[in-house]
């Protein structure tokens, strides 16, 4: 899937509510380290994992399902962090439970065409197979911050 530099620079600068679906309390996992960077960066990012249901992370209290957060939370982007196979139950409940919702994102390794198809039939962005932290770094200058394409070449850090 190829996405275009303004798209994906678009959905991150109009995003503040993200719902993290499968979020880990465990510091060493991705889902943890993506949605304390996306946290850091002044979006809001709810944790959705039935088995942390009712803990706080990052300022939230993590939510069993997508139903369970409040309307009125303003959840504007789902981030999937399941397997493909789970992802079309959890685009339909994000279109029939969370009205202020704009876009689907997959994470690294997440694609599912079908209900991509579905999610974009109701007028939301679809990201697929990326990760939204690696995509504000690049979009918006910071990979130098971890080291990473700084543009110089040298010997010396």
């Amino acid at each position: 899937m190829e996405y275009s530099d303004s798209y994906l620079r678009n959905i991150l600068q109009t995003t503040k509510v993200i719902a993290c679906v499968g979020m880990s309390t465990n510091p060493v996992r991705p889902s943890y380290f993506v949605a304390r960077y996306m946290t850091l960066k002044g979006f809001t990012v709810i944790g959705v994992n039935p088995g942390h249901a009712g803990k706080m992370l990052f300022g939230q209290r993590i939510a069993a399902s997508l139903s369970d957060i409040p309307k009125e939370t303003g959840v504007d982007m789902v981030d999937i962090f399941r397997q493909p196979d789970a992802v079309p139950a959890i685009v339909d409940e994000a279109i029939s439970t969370l009205p202020d919702l704009r876009t689907i994102w997959m994470q690294i390794g997440v694609t599912h065409a079908e209900a991509a198809l579905v999610a974009e039939a109701a007028g939301l962005a679809v990201v697929q197979d990326r990760c939204p932290k690696i995509e504000y770094q690049r979009l918006f200058g910071e990979l130098r911050m971890g080291g990473f394409n700084t543009g110089v070449v040298s010997s010396k850090l």
